[in-house]
């Protein structure tokens, strides 16, 4: 079966890519208009060329950088920005998955024990049904711990955050530490 694997980044990847290529003809799809600033954006993105390279699988890049759109989107919705964020890169890998005749789609999303499950679950789910191609849904967090240590080994560029603008802000900004 042909899955096209939406990829966040290569560190979130790594784990999930060794154990699904046994079960898979795997495509990666880069699409991340969230990530800023845009050299982070480009560090991730090299990390996945390189990783394209070492493991010689094929990789689709929508070479789109929407980040306007995706603060438009976002702005005045903070709170549920993720809602946003997961639906845009579901809904181009659903279409580009679609358009390629893949079987099925999935995402590094469900690698990171910080996003919302269900909900990445619930909308590859609903995206599926409306554009025709089946959604992979598994648990890939239990691909965690090794994932880290493979990323390590390969000597990859580790982010300590989502990529966005605000999840940076929460890395750094603790206003009840430094307001005394």
């Amino acid at each position: 079966m042909k899955l096209l694997f939406h990829i966040c980044c290569a560190p979130c990847f790594i784990a999930p890519y060794e154990h699904l290529k046994k079960e898979f003809d795997i495509t990666g799809f880069w699409y991340n208009p969230n990530i800023h600033p845009y050299q982070e954006y480009e560090k991730r993105l090299q990390e996945v060329q390189k990783f394209e390279r070492n493991q010689e699988i094929k990789i689709i890049y929508n070479a789109e950088y929407p980040l306007e759109k995706w603060l438009r989107n976002v702005t005045f919705r903070e709170n549920d920005r993720c809602r946003f964020c997961y639906h845009d890169r579901l809904e181009q890998t659903a279409k580009y998955a679609k358009k390629g005749k893949f079987d099925c789609f999935t995402t590094t999303l469900l690698y990171s024990k910080f996003q919302d499950h269900e909900l990445i679950k619930e909308m590859g789910e609903a995206l599926a049904k409306e554009y025709g191609v089946s959604f992979f849904y598994k648990d890939l967090r239990e691909f965690w711990k090794e994932g880290i240590e493979l990323s390590k080994t390969e000597d990859m560029y580790r982010q300590q955050y989502c990529g966005c603008i605000y999840s940076d802000k929460d890395r750094y900004y603790h206003p009840e530490k430094t307001m005394k």
